[in-house]
């Protein structure tokens, strides 16, 4: 396993309990999804991971988080970037008084040799045509899509071996989803970067990874591989909104139904 997430508990300020005993694996070469509703507890796991998690007053403290059999989860985020891990955060994130191409240069502030950079910077290009038309506007002017292939472009310049991708998706058309998500799978095949990628989309995130996670409250409720997921019922109906004739339902209106059928039974 590339990476291996064991039993952790995640606290906030010293009081407020976030995860809840979370585990999880990363295979070498692999996507997995991490799904669940706003507020599941996906973001804070991905912090945990990139060693984000401190800058926030969070601190993991149970359980252990190890890249490649070592121990990372008391590492600072510029160690677990060294190390070939990278996030890319929920909202893009980037900075918009730089121009495109000054973006993607800070990604591998950690990095040297300038001949190898170039060439990485190039190869960024290739992956997002869109981004080299762009690399000489400032990157607040810029559109939400394109703000996002930046976000995920500058994360390659610093040549992961495992990327964090949160909700990737957000407040985008769906023309552009299928577009970011056909290049993530580009970069998994051809680079062979391994992808944690947390998503509310999860219809989406299941048509790319091979396995995946539901995370409900803190905790991991469901595990298996992606086409396991997607045929679950429960997951039909309270992930991806859909009961068993393909009628929509809201996620309140099937957890109501659930809890009264249990209590009639």
């Amino acid at each position: 396993m590339l990476l291996s997430v064991n039993n952790i508990e995640v606290i906030y300020d010293h009081v407020i309990l976030v995860l809840k005993g979370v585990s999880l694996r990363i295979p070498e070469g692999g996507i997995v999804a991490l799904l669940g509703a706003n507020g599941a507890g996906k973001s804070t796991t991905l912090k945990s991971i990139s060693g984000l998690l401190r800058t926030e007053r969070g601190d993991v403290t149970k359980g252990s988080i190890e890249f490649r059999g070592e121990a990372i989860h008391t590492k600072a985020p510029s160690e677990v970037v060294r190390r070939g891990i990278v996030q890319v955060m929920e909202g893009r994130h980037v900075f918009e008084h730089l121009t495109v191409h000054e973006n993607l240069l800070t990604g591998a502030y950690s990095r040297s040799g300038g001949g190898e950079i170039a060439a990485d910077l190039e190869r960024v290009y290739v992956y997002f045509p869109r981004l080299k038309e762009r690399r000489g506007f400032r990157a607040g002017y810029i559109s939400g899509g394109e703000q996002q292939m930046l976000a995920i472009g500058r994360a390659l310049m610093a040549k992961p071996k495992l990327m964090l991708l949160d909700e990737p998706s957000m407040g985008l058309a769906p023309m552009l989803v299928a577009e970011i998500f056909d290049i993530v799978s580009r970069l998994n095949r051809e680079a062979g970067v391994s992808v944690l990628l947390a998503e509310q989309n999860a219809s989406m995130a299941l048509r790319y990874a091979s396995y995946g996670y539901v995370m409900e409250s803190g905790r991991i409720v469901l595990d298996g591989d992606a086409q396991t997921i997607s045929d679950n019922e429960d997951i039909k109906e309270f992930y991806l909104g859909l009961s068993g004739v393909g009628q929509r339902k809201s996620y309140r209106d099937v957890k109501h139904y659930r809890r009264r059928k249990r209590w009639l039974g």
